[in-house]
C-alpha cells in the first residue's frame, strides 16, 4: 500500500457519493456526515446497482474518517469502484493517474496466481544424507571386539573370606536405602492422591441440571435461539447461547441458581431455583411476544411487486399499529456494530418511518429489549440491524 493508494480511495469516495446523489437525498449531502437510515437506505442501492454489500462497522471505519490511515480489504474497494461506474478497483486507478504515477499489471494478481507464487517461492530444499555414519559404526564394533579378549585360564581366587567380609556389611546399606526410598514413594503418592481430590472436588460434588423451553400458546419447543444468563453473587453475569430446540445443561454445586431467559418474540424471564429440591429436568414455559411477532411477520413479509393500493395500505396499517403501541416519551436505540458510532437515539416518527419502509434491511431487525409501562405502552426499546458483508 502506498500513499497514492490512499490518495485514490479518497477519489473513490467522492465518486461513490456523487453517485448516491444522483438518485437520492440523503439529510447530508457530505457522505461522512450520514448515519442512521441514510446508511441503510445507501446499502440497498449498493446492493442493487453492485451486487455487493458493507456493514455499519466498514462505513464508520471508512467513511467517517478523511482522511484513512489504511485501505479496506480488496473486494470492498472492487465494489465500491463498481458502484461508482468501473469495472474495478484497478480500473479506477488506471483512469484517475497522478503525475508520474504508473501501475503494475502484477497489482491485478487474483488469489489463485498469488497461492502458486507462495507454493514457488516455499519449496523446500532436501539436504544430503551422511551415509558415512554406518561405517563409523562398524568401525568402531570392529575396534572394541579385540578389547573384549582376556586369558584368564591361569589365574587363581585367592583370600575369598576377607572379599566376604569386607562386603557383608555394604549388603547391609542398601537394605535401609530400600526403606527409605519406599516410604519417599508412599508420602509422594498420597500427595497427589490429596492433591488430585482438590482439583477435582467440584467436578465431583456437582449435579446437572437440565432445562427446555416450550410456548407457552402453543406447547411446542422454542424454535428461536434463546439467551440465558446465570446470576451469582458477588460475580458477573454467564452467559449461556441455546441454540433453537436445544435443552440448557448447567453443572453446579451450589444451592440457589437464578436465571434471566430472553429469546426473540419472547417476553423476558426471570427463574429461581432451590436446587435442593429441584428436579434434575424441567421444562419452562415462555410466553410470546406478540408485539415483537408482529413486527417481525411486517419487516420479512414481501410488499414489494405487488399491488401498490395494497401496498399503501399495509403500510398505513402498520403504522397505525406502531402509534398505537408506542408511547410518545419513550426512548428508542439503535446498536451499531461500529466500535466508533455504537448507539444512535431515535423519536418516535423516525422509528415509525424506519420500520415503515420496505427494504431487505428490515429482514436482520432484531428486538434486543423491550420494555411497556402499566397501561401496556411500550416506553423503550433497543433495537439492531444485523448486517453482513457477503449479504447480498
Amino acid at each position: 500500500m502506498t500513499d497514492l493508494d490512499l490518495l485514490h480511495f479518497e477519489q473513490l469516495k467522492k465518486d461513490v457519493q456523487a453517485q448516491y446523489l444522483k438518485g437520492h437525498t440523503p439529510s447530508y449531502d457530505d457522505i461522512s456526515k450520514w448515519k442512521g437510515i441514510d446508511i441503510i437506505y445507501f446499502q440497498e442501492d449498493l446492493r442493487k446497482k453492485a451486487k455487493g454489500n458493507i456493514s455499519e462497522k466498514s462505513f464508520y471505519t471508512y467513511f467517517k474518517n478523511s482522511p484513512v490511515t489504511k485501505l479496506p480489504r480488496i473486494d470492498m474497494l472492487n465494489l465500491l469502484s463498481i458502484y461508482a461506474g468501473y469495472e474495478s478497483w484497478y480500473e479506477f486507478k488506471k483512469q484517475h493517474l497522478f503525475a508520474g504515477e504508473l501501475l503494475q499489471e502484477n497489482e491485478n494478481f487474483d488469489d489463485d496466481d498469488l497461492k502458486e507464487l507462495e507454493k514457488t517461492v516455499s519449496a523446500s530444499i532436501e539436504l544430503p544424507k551422511d551415509d558415512n555414519i554406518a561405517i563409523k559404526t562398524e568401525n568402531k564394533s570392529s575396534e572394541t571386539a579385540d578389547l573384549q579378549k582376556s586369558n584368564t585360564d591361569n589365574q587363581t581366587v585367592t583370600k575369598k573370606e576377607n572379599v566376604s567380609q569386607i562386603a557383608a556389611p555394604e549388603a547391609e546399606k542398601p537394605k535401609k536405602n530400600f526403606f527409605r526410598k519406599n516410604a519417599w514413594i508412599l508420602i509422594t503418592a498420597l500427595l497427589i492422591i490429596a492433591t488430585g481430590l482438590l482439583g477435582f472436588k467440584d467436578a465431583i460434588f456437582q449435579k446437572t441440571y437440565v432445562y427446555c423451553f416450550t410456548d407457552a400458546d402453543r406447547n411446542m419447543s422454542i424454535q428461536r435461539e434463546i439467551e440465558i444468563k446465570v446470576i451469582k453473587e458477588n460475580e458477573s453475569p454467564i452467559l449461556y447461547r441455546i441454540k433453537p430446540g436445544e435443552c440448557f445443561r448447567y453443572a453446579t454445586k451450589d444451592k440457589i441458581l437464578k436465571m434471566q431467559i430472553s429469546s426473540p418474540f419472547y417476553e423476558y424471564l426471570e427463574v429461581s431455583r432451590n436446587l435442593e429440591n429441584a428436579p434434575e429436568e424441567e421444562i419452562i414455559e415462555l410466553k410470546p411476544d406478540d408485539y415483537k411477532m408482529a413486527l417481525y411477520y411486517f419487516s420479512t413479509k414481501d410488499i414489494n411487486g405487488g399491488n401498490p393500493q395494497e401496498q399503501l395500505k399495509l403500510i398505513r396499517q402498520k403504522r397505525q399499529q406502531l402509534e398505537d403501541r408506542i408511547s410518545d416519551n419513550a426512548v428508542i436505540t439503535q446498536v451499531y456494530d461500529s466500535d466508533i458510532y455504537g448507539l444512535e437515539t431515535l423519536d418516535k416518527e423516525d422509528y415509525i418511518t424506519l420500520m415503515t419502509t420496505p427494504t431487505t434491511s428490515l429482514k436482520n431487525l432484531n428486538v434486543i429489549e423491550m420494555k411497556k409501562d402499566k397501561k401496556g405502552k411500550i416506553v423503550s426499546i433497543k433495537f439492531k440491524i444485523s448486517t453482513n458483508e457477503n449479504n447480498k
